[in-house]
């Protein structure tokens, strides 16, 4: 059992618990901004009200960051520095209960724009309200991950 232990660990994924907030940061950038593109892309067909709607997304994205984001953030970045491995699985940024939500959520937009049951301008709208919080919780995770490279 514990050769087979000893394989799976070599073939496990993993990086420097160092790097492991860096790695989160990537992947929330990537996901931020991928929904911001997708966002802002879909209200330019739009004519009317454009900077409005745009500044309402932004600022309730900004909500949503201050008393949602913040806390999911701070509590995988409090996570990743207290995990006792020192080259954990480079997935381990997430908790399974992040990634079935993280699922959920992505399975939703997806089917809601393919399906077409919200019009895109209002859809788009709502890429731009979750895409906010994501990049400024990547700007977070940056931060810290920065800050423990340079304590090392």
């Amino acid at each position: 059992m514990s050769q087979l232990n000893s394989i799976l660990n070599t073939l496990k994924p993993s990086v420097p618990k160092r790097y492991l907030l860096l790695v989160a940061a990537v992947v929330w950038t990537f996901a931020g901004g991928m929904l911001l593109f997708r966002g802002f892309s879909a209200l330019k067909y739009n004519s009317t009200g454009i900077l409005i709607e745009e500044a309402v997304s932004i600022v309730f994205g900004i909500v949503f960051y201050i008393f949602m984001f913040s806390r999911i953030s701070l509590k995988h970045i409090v996570r990743m520095q207290n995990n006792p491995i020192e080259r954990p699985c480079v997935f381990s940024f997430f908790n399974w209960r992040s990634y079935i939500l993280m699922s959920t959520m992505i399975s939703l937009g997806v089917t809601l724009r393919l399906t077409g049951l919200v019009p895109i301008q209002y859809l788009s709208l709502f890429y731009i309200c979750m895409g906010t919080p994501l990049i400024l919780s990547s700007l977070r995770f940056y931060t810290h991950g920065i800050k423990g490279l340079k304590t090392v």
